[in-house]
């Protein structure tokens, strides 16, 4: 299905100070005549510029950033018809990567809009907070949590880890992990994914697939460095639960994580707050997003088909 549009909203964020974003907003003036541009001046304003599109009955809204625009946007399409279209702009990129978007052209991005493939991906909710790729309950969220912009704007993704040696030594929460089916583990930690991928292109969740209606749930049940190395382990294996790892893996529809005291939560790399108890639920309709049509297809398995089909000698 194609739709066209005289110009797309686009949502920005003209604050983000990285040369990526630099030469995305020269981008953005350069082809101008596609959008109608609107800069946000906080994630709560982006989220209510893409209600009032959504609720315009905008076919598509497109935005030009990072993860963490992108989920400002999605909590204000959530529930609604209006498509989300990406422009990718950040350091990460993961949801763009799960989608199959061009990460090193934004003019090939375009060109995905142009072409206006639609499909829709699951859609779930921490405790009302929508998210599209991944959801962390401790760990994960307290390295966020405990990591600056300056820190970030001085040592880069190593900013990540010296916050994480930090956080290893505190004394861990105990949780309880409640999938809907029954299913119940205790950890230290949570991670949940939608999406295959966390954190760039590390594939973390190998069962997940965002249109199964599952969320796929990794429970870390020691703490300290045994997290760690189980989980830098699992990363170079590619199974992060296998062997005598202290990590458990769940599938399920949705997920109660009911912790000893007040734990950070993250959604899509994006703090909601400190909380003792966390409804992983499945949103009331999925999110509909312009991709390639065959963003199925990794680099590896378009590699595959091509070996395969290459003609074969008599």
């Amino acid at each position: 299905m194609t739709l066209m549009a005289a110009r797309y909203p686009l949502i920005f964020n003209p604050s983000a100070r990285s040369q990526k974003a630099r030469r995305t907003l020269r981008f953005l003036m350069a082809h101008a005549q596609w959008f109608a541009l609107y800069a946000s001046r906080s994630a709560e304003d982006a989220m209510e510029l893409a209600a009032g599109f959504a609720e315009a009955g905008e076919p598509i809204v497109v935005t030009a950033g990072g993860d963490g625009t992108i989920n400002a946007v999605i909590q204000g399409l959530a529930g609604s018809s209006t498509a989300l279209a990406v422009l990718p702009a950040g350091t990460m990129n993961v949801f763009a990567r799960e989608l199959g978007l061009p990460l090193n052209s934004l003019k090939k991005a375009l060109n995905v809009l142009e072409e206006g493939h639609i499909r829709e991906v699951d859609l779930f909710e921490a405790n009302g907070h929508a998210f599209v790729q991944m959801a962390g309950v401790g760990f994960d969220a307290q390295v966020i949590e405990e990591t600056s912009w300056e820190t970030k704007k001085i040592f880069g993704p190593m900013a990540y880890l010296l916050a994480a040696v930090k956080v290893l030594g505190d004394k861990p929460p105990k949780m309880r992990i409640i999938c809907e089916d029954g299913t119940e583990e205790e950890g230290v930690c949570m991670l949940a994914g939608n999406g295959s991928l966390y954190g760039g292109q590390i594939k973390l969740f190998r069962k997940a697939d965002n249109n199964d209606d599952m969320l796929d749930a990794l429970v870390f049940t020691a703490a300290g460095y045994k997290l760690l190395l189980d989980s830098v382990k699992g990363i170079a294996t590619g199974a992060i639960d296998a062997g005598n790892s202290s990590v458990k893996y769940l599938q399920g529809k949705s997920f109660r994580v009911i912790s000893d005291c007040e734990v950070p939560v993250e959604v899509d790399g994006e703090l909601i707050g400190r909380i003792n108890e966390v409804d992983l639920l499945p949103a009331r309709r999925k999110l509909r997003v312009v991709a390639p049509e065959n963003s199925k297809d990794n680099f590896f398995v378009s590699v595959l088909k091509t070996i395969v089909n290459l003609p074969r000698k008599k």
